[in-house]
């Protein structure tokens, strides 16, 4: 892992941890245990999705670099439709309060979507390596 993809995950991992502990604590006084519950694993659902999503495309642009636009728009893709199926198949759970985790999946998704962007303006990292002080202009030697 590149220091400028630690860093990025880092500055998205912090602020949903954060989100994360103020909605548990809110899903807690609202919906007592199951909303606690619910809202707890819709935050951290979201952070092992987004995270894993950018970890996986960190080794897709170390790997294939040509491939990272489109490997960027699958792996987003992708992460909404399973974020959209776990919502759906954990609607009727009786183990937690259904939209205690829906707005816990939101809460993490929009912490870690903003600590990500944040991240990224912060880094500042370069499109184009300049060139050497010792190299003619033109850029043939």
């Amino acid at each position: 892992m590149q220091s400028n993809d630690a860093a990025i995950i880092r500055g998205a991992a912090i602020p949903t941890a954060a989100v994360g502990v103020l909605a548990v604590a809110i899903g807690a006084a609202v919906a007592a245990v199951d909303g606690a519950v619910g809202v707890a694993l819709g935050v951290l659902l979201a952070a092992f999705f987004f995270g894993g999503g950018l970890l996986s495309l960190g080794y897709v642009g170390r790997r294939w670099p040509e491939l990272f636009f489109g490997a960027a728009f699958l792996i987003y893709t992708t992460q909404m439709v399973l974020l959209a199926a776990a919502l759906f198949l954990l609607r009727d759970a009786s183990f937690l309060n259904a939209r205690a985790f829906a707005i816990g999946v939101v809460a993490g998704t929009v912490a870690w979507l903003g600590g990500q962007v944040r991240a990224h303006v912060r880094i500042k990292t370069p499109y184009v390596v300049p060139e050497s002080a010792g190299s003619p202009p033109g850029g043939r030697p």
